[in-house]
This record gives C-alpha cells, sequence and structure tokens, in this order.
C-alpha cells in the first residue's frame, strides 16, 4: 500500500497488557520531562496520563494478538516527535470509520488545545488503562466504539458488522472498522458537530467530509488516514474482504 503500510483483513484481534520496563522512556526520563514542560508552556491544557503502547503485533491467518504496556502520555508524545528512535515500540490502536451513505468518510479535525492540533483522523485515541479488563485483557474494540460515542455523540448502527482491517506501518498498527451509516455523509457531519457544539470543552474542533482520493490533504490527514483512503477510494466495495 501506499504510506509505507500493508492492510490486512482481520476476523479475531486479542490484545493483553504486560509488564515492560521501557529503557528508552527511563534512559531519557530527564529530556522527556524538559521536553514536556516546553510542550505545556506552548498549548495549555495538556494532561500526562496512563496510555498504553504495543511490543509486539503478530498476524496469524486472519486472527492477530498484540502485547502492550503502560507508559506515560509525556513519554509516547516525545517518542513520538522524535520519529520513534526505539523501533520495538508500536504506537497500535483501534477506530471506527464513519462512512455516510454516499461512501463519504467523516474526519474529526482536532482542537487547538490538544496535543495533535489541527490534524484531521478518525475519531479514536490511545488505549489506556479504562480498556483493560480483568488487569489483563485490553479491549481494543471497545476503545474504539467509546471513543467514536464520546467524540460524535452517535450510536454504531445495530447492524453493522465487525470487520476490521489491520493497517500496519513502521511505527503503527492501526485497527480500523469500517461501518456504514445510513445517512449521507453530511447528515452524520450535521449530527457531530450538534454534538460538538453541545459539549463544555469540546476535543474536536469540527468535522471534515472527504468524498474522494481528490480530497485527500496530506499537510492535515496523519499517513494512516492517507493509507485507508486511498484504499477505500479505489474500491467501490471499502468493506470487501481482500488485502490491499
Amino acid at each position: 500500500m501506499s504510506d509505507g503500510f500493508t492492510l490486512t483483513r482481520i476476523e479475531e484481534v486479542t490484545a493483553r497488557l504486560v509488564p515492560f520496563e521501557w529503557d528508552w522512556a527511563r534512559d531519557n526520563a530527564g529530556f522527556i520531562a524538559e521536553h514536556w514542560a516546553r510542550r505545556c508552556a506552548a498549548r495549555s491544557g495538556l494532561f500526562d496520563g496512563r496510555v498504553l503502547l504495543a511490543t509486539s503485533c503478530r498476524i496469524e491467518g486472519a486472527s492477530c494478538s498484540v502485547t502492550l504496556f503502560e507508559t506515560s502520555y509525556a513519554s509516547f508524545t516525545i517518542h513520538k516527535d522524535l520519529g520513534w528512535p526505539d523501533p520495538n515500540v508500536l504506537n497500535a490502536f483501534a477506530a471506527i470509520v464513519p462512512h455516510g451513505s454516499d461512501g463519504a468518510v467523516l474526519l474529526g479535525v482536532m482542537g487547538a488545545h490538544t496535543a495533535n492540533a489541527g490534524q484531521a483522523y478518525f475519531p479514536c485515541g490511545t488505549p489506556d488503562l479504562d480498556d483493560v479488563r480483568d488487569g489483563v485483557a485490553v479491549d481494543l474494540a471497545g476503545s474504539a466504539e467509546r471513543e467514536f460515542v464520546e467524540e460524535t455523540g452517535m450510536a454504531l448502527p445495530a447492524d453493522s458488522p465487525e470487520t476490521w482491517f489491520l493497517l500496519r506501518g513502521r511505527t503503527q498498527a492501526a485497527f480500523l472498522r469500517p461501518v456504514m451509516f445510513r445517512e449521507r455523509a453530511d447528515a452524520l457531519r450535521e449530527a457531530m458537530e450538534r454534538h460538538r457544539l453541545s459539549e463544555i470543552a469540546p476535543e474536536l474542533a469540527g468535522f471534515v467530509t472527504v468524498g474522494s482520493g481528490g480530497a485527500i490533504d496530506p499537510c492535515s490527514m496523519p499517513d494512516f488516514v492517507r493509507a485507508y483512503l486511498r484504499h477505500a477510494f479505489r474500491s467501490s466495495l471499502p468493506f470487501a474482504s481482500r488485502n490491499g
């Protein structure tokens, strides 16, 4: 695929939390603290919570298993800013990809107060401790749905098939679930915007609709978003059971 990603249709995803000491974060603790302080001084509203990153992502047939560990959001952010110097750590996350009945895809635009201000991508978030079940299992599918509902105010259609695509790149493992809604994309965008405006402190600045490959913006859309959209608009059936 484009942008250095491979795309694989996945029928089952299992993820678990494991004990892990991240040597890179330990060895660079002073630099991380200084960098985070500069980040917070430049943009208010940042919070150094706990997030989950991956140490492995293995595909066996149509199944995928992921192991994750707990670290600080500051360590994750600085590692990302530096271009992922530790090749043994991945950003693994899941997201719902909302398609209107006309095939167009909706993206959320991150607000000016967030770490990814101005970027446009599918409603999602880095997995955290709220996604851990029974101390070990990590509910990536639940994380994707929770983030989607929180950011858009919309429930998923009850009859929506649970089809996943894994977009695997050098630093990312993005588990994406395309969901086709009965409404056209413009109507979905209006409903999502009403929800956003009802929030006291919305995370998003708004939503954009992408209806063709020509509308892909390399400046605001991260590489995994561009890779998925190119696949979706290249195929007449974006949910087709196929590998890209």
